[in-house]
């Protein structure tokens, strides 16, 4: 899991009560404080503790608003296919608690660096290729195009109306909805498959068995092909070169049964990148603005310049990449 632990006791956390409560009904007795394990941009939270020696996690997914039925779901999808989702040990559906093989710490953020990059990248590749060909996408929710539109309305939702005011908004949208459609009638038109939907160096961790662990995977969906590559490669740490990109998204399509030119695969990559990136924009200033969540903010640059360095590519994207590039673009 990711972050610095921090203790909490219960008697002054209800929730925390009333897991400790279902803990002792399963004869699960921790032999060491709950710690506090920062966690995901939801309102889901984990806690750490000892049982025997061995480290265990708890998962606190407050019904309604978080639902573990979907995590519960998505992880016998992972481990059937072979891969490391944590091993359920207890579920506890009608709280919304569940006991979890603790992965460890070891986040992929820490270990992709520029000389590192080939060795781990072998090992993440291999399990975007599993998630392709082998996971199981049957009755997932589909990546459609209205969910793929409300998404990218959120740059304009979050970002605009609460972050950057300066933008012409009717010049905005009046460009907005035709460059939206564009990039959505090509997504839409990507073959379809398993979608872990925040597959980056945050949700993945080198585990003490040597194995990738994957977490925050609850929201996957049926869509397109090319979204986790997306996810992977545009990483909100680190940049990468335009070179080293193209040569990884043509590597990957090697590796992926796909009957396609890898210049239509690029476009397709790229186009994927933008639904994507306005997306997250969009995110990050809504975590800011309306749930209060530090940090975020101070993540959006790299992502905009994301998002400008790709419509740069594209000569019929020049009315969206002008309006991106009035003055006052960053906070």
């Amino acid at each position: 899991m990711d972050g610095t632990d921090t203790t909490a006791t219960p008697g002054n956390d209800s929730r925390l009560d009333l897991a400790a409560d279902w803990l002792q009904c399963i004869d699960v007795y921790p032999r060491s404080d709950f710690r506090r394990v920062a966690g995901d941009a939801s309102f889901r939270r984990y806690f750490r503790f000892e049982i025997n020696g061995v480290s265990m996690v708890l998962m606190d997914s407050p019904p309604p608003t978080e639902d573990i039925n979907a995590f519960m779901d998505v992880n016998r999808r992972l481990r059937a296919a072979g891969l490391h989702a944590p091993e359920i040990i207890h579920a506890n559906s009608e709280h919304g608690f569940l006991l979890l093989e603790d992965l460890g710490d070891d986040l992929y953020r820490g270990l992709l660096n520029r000389q590192s990059i080939d060795f781990h990248f072998k090992d993440l590749f291999e399990i975007m290729q599993t998630m392709v060909l082998n996971v199981s996408a049957r009755k997932l929710p589909l990546y459609d195009a209205k969910l793929l539109r409300s998404e990218m309305d959120l740059f304009s939702d979050w970002y605009l109306s609460h972050h950057r005011k300066s933008v012409n908004r009717f010049e905005y949208e009046t460009v907005w909805p035709v460059f939206r459609n564009q990039v959505i009638t090509s997504v839409l038109e990507q073959p379809k498959c398993f979608v872990h939907r925040d597959f980056h160096s945050c949700n993945l961790l080198r585990t003490k068995s040597e194995t990738v662990g994957i977490i925050d995977f609850q929201d996957a969906v049926k869509g397109p092909v090319s979204y986790d590559f997306v996810s992977l490669i545009w990483d909100r740490y680190i940049s990468w070169p335009r070179e080293q990109i193209e040569h990884w998204t043509e590597s990957f399509l090697g590796m992926l049964n796909l009957d396609m030119h890898s210049s239509q695969w690029q476009r397709d990559c790229d186009l994927m990148s933008l639904q994507r990136n306005f997306k997250i924009v969009g995110i990050f200033a809504r975590l800011y603005y309306r749930d209060g969540k530090e940090g975020y903010i101070e993540m959006i640059p790299r992502f905009y310049q994301y998002l400008t360095s790709t419509l740069r590519l594209y000569p019929e994207f020049e009315d969206m990449l002008n309006i991106l590039e009035q003055p006052e673009c960053e906070p």
